[in-house]
Formats: structure tokens, C-alpha cells, sequence
């Protein structure tokens, strides 16, 4: 938790941005695992309830009255069968008060407030809920379908919490920073640890015991594959061989609920081939080319698409892409190799606010998806940047045999991709670098005081001596 002000201040705040009406932020429950008394464990509270009353206890729910200037916390105490079993508690009316908060009511309240609230005709702001648990709650409370919540949730509510929540303040900098500290052990012991023979479920299970030893826990699931050709993949029981490259993803989450995310790709045996190296340096150059051009008031999609251009222009040098560059990237044929944006807001979510869905977050009225082109689909991130903005920097290529063979089957961008070079890289797999930038005045900086090693005698270095 931050001091009371900062809670105090950010529902002011909030308030001002809503304007009118009653504002309900839904605390998360526990999550039974495999029987109501086993739990998923930690428990993470909801991010925009911590933002606004920075509660971690489970049953909670913010009330906040713009009209009439009251705010309420409501939840139950706990009975003493729960203090035999967990320990004592502070009471729904401390808990109240520690951030802030005047009143305090027990659950049954909440249908009572929700009400008189509908009698008067009162507007109800509420987000988009997540959890079933929620859903169903909202439809005791306001009788809307669990289907229609999404499209009933509040806009005015959804905006200022995005416009608030996306520029960091320096308390939440600092956190983010404690995130990184953790994140550069997780991601060096990954270093120290790979080797032929090794598993990776081994090497991703020693990351989820530093996560949970330094902080709350990983702040997303943990992806160490040899596979780095899939973007979101799982660490399997494969052993580790010589001559394979390991993609590890994977960052932590403070006890305050601010994450790290970052990427690397390195040779299991320690040292990378010419064939590898020609490719990672590709990815090397994307990564740190947006610290030059990302900064206030450019648009994140403009460095997405200056970064495909470069990789495009390298792609062309080692004779994988082929014709006019700005075609080959307005066509979307980079694609084959990066289909994914180039990063995303970072936060106490690691896809900072991404329950509000990715288009209230990342675009604007100004620039907007696009949704019809493969690849361009996938961007996260396309609104002008801000000071105090946080975002992924994490460019990529991959060698992806279905893409490869779909695209080829179809003759999809074949004047811009050398299909018989392409199907001598289907056993390559992929690489990844990904780093989190803090938006300065007049630049940007990544987060994190080490460097996790990435430039490739760095990598070759710290694997040989450690």
C-alpha cells in the first residue's frame, strides 16, 4: 500500500473525471482451486480496485457517490471460524479508514445502495467485469445479463480510469523499478541454469520460486521454450540440446502489484552460431532503435511500423524479403516474421488495464487498430505517448512452419518473401527481446538499473563465467 493520500487523491481525482452518478469498483474474491476451502494461491486482488483503495483482502467493494460526495467500503468481518483458521484481520471499518474512506457497510448494503440508486434513476458506473463471480454479482445487483455487462459498463468510468491508471506516477516508477530488480534475478538465473540436458519445466519452476521469494509472484506464466517460434509458449518437460536457441519470457510482481516484463533468447550451450547471430542482430537492432525515436507526442504505432521497416531492410539483406520496403511493409508482409505488435502499457498488469479491453487502452480516437491485416491486427499499442507512460519495447522474429506454409500455399505477399530461403529457417524457431520503457520528458529510458544481459557477447560472456 501507498500512503492515504495517494488513495484519497485518486478518487478525488476520479470523481472529478466521472462527473455524476455512483461509481462501484468490484474487489476480486477468492478463486477456488479444486474445492471451496482450496484456493489459488496468492490472491490477487483486482488492479483498479488496489489503484483506487488499495485493499488486498478478498469480499471487498468500493462505493463511490459523486453526487453526494460519500464513499463507502463495503464487505463483511470476518467470524471467529475464520480468525481460528487465518489469523485476525482488520475490521471492512479500519480497513475503511486506513485509506481513507469515511464509511464502511457490510455486503448485504450493496443491494440496498444499488436500489435506491435505480429508483432515482441515478446513473451507475461500473467496469467490465472478468470473473464469473463478478458477473453474477452484477446481475443480482443491477439485473444485466452476464452477456450485456461488457456492453453496459461504463465509458465516462473506463476512460478516466485509463487516462489516470496509464501515466505513472513517481511512487509507482519506483515500484516498477523494485519489479525490475526481481525480474533481473529470475531472468539471470535462467542464464546460470541452461544447459543440455536440463528441462524446461526445471529451469521455469526455479523462476517461480524467486518471483514468490522476492515479491507476490510472477506477474504473468512463465514461458521458457526451445520452441521461441510460438509466441506465448509453455515450458514443457523437453530437455535442453546443443545448438537450439531458449526463449525466456517472464517477469514478477512486486507485494505492491507492479510488474516486470522482459524477454531473452540465448543458445543453450552458451554460444550462438552465424546462422543464429545473423538473425538475433536483426532483433538486436529493432530492440534498440526505439530508444531513438520513442518519445512524447509520437505515436507508438509509428515506431511499431519504423521498426518493421528496419527489420524489413535487414530481412532484405540476408535475401528473406525481397522488393520495395514500404510496399513490403504496408502489405503486411513483415508479418511472416513479427506478428505481433511491437510492445504494450506495462503496469500493475502486465498488460497494464487490459480487462478494459485493448482498444480503450492503447488507441484512441486518433489512431485505431487495424483489424483487416494479419499482423497489424495484433497491435497492442498505437496512441501518442506521454511522459510517464510505461510500455513494452519487445520486437521479435519467428519461423513459424504453418505460417510458412500457409502463406506459400497461397502465394500471400510472394513478392516480397524468398519462400525456398524461408523453408531452410523451419527449424530455427524464434527470438525475442523485450525490455519496459519509462517515457521521459524529452525520451525514454528503460526500466531497471542491471541490464539483463542481451547484446550477444554479453550473453556468450555471462553463460561462460557464471
Amino acid at each position: 500500500m501507498f500512503d492515504k493520500a495517494t488513495y484519497v487523491n485518486r478518487r478525488a481525482k476520479l470523481k472529478e473525471l466521472v462527473k455524476s452518478g455512483i461509481i462501484i469498483l468490484f474487489g476480486n474474491n477468492e478463486s477456488p482451486c479444486n474445492c471451496p476451502a482450496n484456493g489459488y494461491s496468492p490472491f490477487r486482488q483486482d488492479s483498479s480496485f488496489l489503484y483506487y483503495f488499495g485493499l488486498n483482502r478478498d469480499g471487498l467493494v468500493g462505493v463511490i457517490d459523486i453526487d453526494n460526495d460519500i464513499e463507502t467500503l463495503v464487505g463483511n468481518d470476518i467470524d471467529i471460524e475464520d480468525i481460528v483458521w487465518f489469523g485476525s484481520v482488520d475490521s471492512v471499518h479500519d480497513m475503511a479508514e486506513s485509506v481513507g474512506v469515511k464509511n464502511s457497510a457490510p455486503m448485504k448494503s450493496l443491494k440496498t445502495i444499488c436500489n435506491d440508486a435505480m429508483r432515482l434513476k441515478r446513473r451507475i458506473h461500473f467496469l467490465p467485469p472478468y470473473r464469473h463471480d463478478i458477473k453474477i454479482q452484477i446481475f443480482d445487483l443491477l439485473g444485466i445479463h452476464p452477456v450485456q455487462q461488457k456492453e453496459a459498463a461504463s465509458m465516462d468510468l473506463i476512460n478516466a480510469v485509463v487516462k489516470m491508471r496509464s501515466t505513472k506516477e513517481q511512487q509507482e516508477i519506483e515500484e516498477l523499478e523494485r519489479a525490475a530488480v526481481i525480474g533481473y534475478k529470475m531472468h539471470t538465473t535462467a542464464m546460470r541454469l541452461t544447459k543440455p540436458g536440463v528441462t524446461e519445466k526445471y529451469i521455469s519452476g526455479q523462476l517461480d520460486g524467486i518471483a514468490s521469494s522476492y515479491g507476490a509472484m510472477v506477474s504473468f506464466p512463465n514461458i521458457f521454450s526451445q520452441h521461441g517460434e510460438i509466441m506465448h509458449g509453455c515450458p514443457s518437460m523437453a530437455k535442453l540440446e546443443s545448438g537450439r536457441l531458449v526463449l525466456c519470457d517472464c517477469g514478477a510482481e512486486t507485494i505492491n502489484n507492479y510488474c516486470s516484463d522482459n524477454t531473452r533468447t540465448y543458445p543453450v550451450n552458451g554460444k550462438f552460431t552465424q546462422r543464429q547471430l545473423d538473425i538475433y542482430s536483426i532483433v538486436e537492432a529493432c530492440h534498440d532503435y526505439v530508444l531513438d525515436v520513442a518519445k512524447p507526442g509520437v505515436k507508438y504505432m509509428d515506431v511499431h511500423f519504423a521498426v518493421c521497416r528496419l527489420m524489413t531492410e535487414r530481412l532484405k539483406e540476408l535475401g528473406l524479403m525481397k522488393g520495395d520496403v514500404d510496399e513490403a511493409v504496408a502489405a503486411g508482409a513483415h508479418a511472416m516474421f513479427l506478428p505481433h505488435g511491437l510492445g504494450h502499457m506495462m503496469g500493475m498488469d502486465v498488460h497494464d488495464m487490459e480487462s478494459l479491453d485493448q482498444i480503450n487502452v492503447g488507441f484512441d480516437a486518433e489512431t485505431r487498430p487495424r483489424l483487416d491485416q494479419f499482423g497489424t491486427n495484433c497491435l497492442r499499442m498505437g496512441r501518442r505517448l506521454e511522459e510517464g507512460f510505461v510500455v513494452t519495447d519487445e520486437p521479435g522474429i519467428y519461423f513459424i512452419p504453418a505460417l510458412i506454409d500457409d502463406w506459400k500455399a497461397s502465394g500471400h505477399c510472394a513478392e516480397f518473401l524468398n519462400f525456398d530461403m524461408l523453408e531452410t529457417y523451419k527449424d530455427f524457431g524464434g527470438i525475442r527481446i523485450e525490455d519496459d520503457v519509462l517515457i521521459t520528458k524529452d525520451g525514454c529510458r528503460f526500466i531497471g538499473k542491471d541490464r539483463i544481459p542481451y547484446h550477444p557477447k554479453n550473453i556468450e560472456e555471462f553463460m561462460k563465467n557464471n
